[in-house]
């Protein structure tokens, strides 16, 4: 799951980052509202992590642009304004949360999890397909009395592959899925995670599609 965190304090977005990829998250981190609003345009994200007290844009000014050019993405806003107007403001403007700084880094991770859930329509952290389970709290599939667990970039593919069963994924998407712009992609990374994810699922869990990119198998698990 790839995330955009706009935050103007380097120290506070490098402890975010470190602590978000642990939790398996692929995170890419601007500081100022220019670079959130050119972040936005260029790839997808499944959820924004939004400071308001930026450098030159103000964070609501962000939040209203975004919702204004219909952008359906999870916003949580995470600042140290913690007047009440402050939160109503943000969530009318349409933020979908909001934490006041200092925060417990699980809280965060916890309230991520909730708001990619809604967005998604679920309402529990399980995913099925077939007999296997999917547990993204635990990071870990639940197939025929085995737990599987996963690296990072392994689990953000099974995560896709599961929140969208019969999507044929490209090559493209699932590579941004799996790596933030600081990281460097290696030519042949994404088909090394697949096999990796085949030997643990079975040859025939994932599909390739030529000339398109990769699919899950659903039979494969029923």
């Amino acid at each position: 799951m790839r995330i955009l965190l706009v935050e103007d304090d380097e120290l506070l977005a490098e402890g975010i980052k470190t602590a978000l990829k642990h939790f398996h998250y692929s995170v890419d981190w601007v500081g100022t509202g220019k670079d959130a609003i050119a972040g936005l345009e260029s790839a997808d994200y499944a959820l924004i992590i939004l400071d308001l007290g930026l450098p030159d844009i103000d964070g609501m000014q962000v939040l209203t642009g975004a919702r204004q050019r219909k952008l359906d993405i999870p916003i949580l806003v995470l600042t140290a304004r913690d007047q009440v107007d402050d939160k109503i403001s943000g969530l009318n403007a349409g933020a979908d949360d909001y934490m006041v700084k200092p925060f417990d880094i699980n809280e965060l991770e916890a309230r991520i999890r909730t708001l990619t859930r809604r967005a998604n329509g679920r309402r529990t952290d399980v995913l099925q397909v077939g007999d296997a389970k999917l547990d993204v709290n635990e990071r870990a599939l639940f197939l025929k009395n085995s737990r599987i667990t996963f690296s990072r970039r392994e689990f953000s593919l099974i995560h896709a592959f599961f929140e969208r069963p019969r999507k044929v994924f490209t090559r493209e998407s699932l590579e941004e899925l799996s790596y933030s712009w600081d990281e460097e992609i290696e030519s042949n990374s994404l088909e090394v995670h697949i096999h990796r994810l085949r030997k643990k699922l079975g040859n025939n869990a994932i599909k390739t599609v030529r000339g398109v990119g990769y699919m899950l198998v659903e039979e494969h698990f029923s």
